[in-house]
């Protein structure tokens, strides 16, 4: 069961957030960029909304990357221990996409599918009951 509300942040505390909705969406990207964030095979995305989200303590940095489609990417990391958080993707208008390892408890996280799969590297074993698109679903 997903909970109606949750909480997160970085390794060293210095930025949390909360969500007081449930999420919307969850599903990993194995987009390169998505890789070269985590330093990982995939990035574990929980969408929520952006007025259920709150900052409650510090600020992040943000990086911003144009995407593939040509929108601005802007993610949030923590400036003193470098932790991803979260992602505003600006093609989804009104979302805020929290990086799944950063929340308080991950173990409710259940992805809905894989994206940009043809991106995904060799040694990842992706779940094989999980659909999958070579990019961005519309």
């Amino acid at each position: 069961m997903l909970p109606e509300q949750f909480s997160g942040g970085c390794s060293c505390g210095a930025v949390r957030y909360k969500s007081e909705g449930v999420a919307r969406y969850m599903g990993n990207c194995h987009c390169r960029d998505c890789q070269q964030a985590t330093g990982s095979a995939y990035f574990p995305a929980v969408l929520v909304k952006q007025t259920d989200f709150s900052l409650e303590k510090g600020e992040p940095k943000w990086f911003e990357r144009q995407a593939d489609r040509g929108h601005a990417m802007l993610r949030g990391f923590c400036a003193e221990c470098g932790s991803p958080l979260f992602l505003i993707n600006q093609a989804s208008e009104g979302a805020m996409i929290l990086f799944a390892g950063s929340l308080d408890d991950p173990s409710w996280y259940q992805p809905s599918r894989d994206i940009y799969v043809k991106s995904a590297q060799p040694w990842d074993q992706m779940d094989p009951s999980l659909p999958k698109a070579d990019g961005m679903p519309t």
